[in-house]
């Protein structure tokens, strides 16, 4: 279950998160972090990720053209690194049962 951080959010939460979430990266680390949301979902479609993002239009794209990629929406606006991370932590396991439930596309933390 890799994730795929777009680039709002850090690139240090793929090193803090690969104790739960290994082989996960970030927007900036692949070279896309001037790429358009369609290209980051093509990506991460391609490349069986998740895309963890604060930005809506992800979700938009998932009432398009459905899943994969799944899409983890925070909806906890501007924070934090180290609040983002505990944010992940504390839904981690509600995060693992959406990955592998083929019935849902979006999965909103507030």
């Amino acid at each position: 279950m890799r994730l795929l951080f777009d680039q709002n959010l850090s690139f240090k939460l793929c090193q803090h998160l690969s104790d739960i979430f290994p082989q996960s990266t970030q927007a900036r680390i692949i070279g896309m972090d001037q790429d358009s949301d369609h290209h980051l979902w093509d990506y991460a479609k391609q490349n069986e990720y998740a895309i963890v993002t604060q930005d809506g239009d992800y979700s938009d794209l998932s009432c398009i053209y459905g899943w994969p990629p799944k899409v983890i929406w925070l909806r906890c606006g501007n924070r934090a690194t180290g609040y983002i991370e505990h944010l992940l932590r504390s839904h981690a396991d509600e995060m693992v049962w959406f990955l592998r439930d083929p019935s849902s596309g979006v999965l909103e933390i507030p």
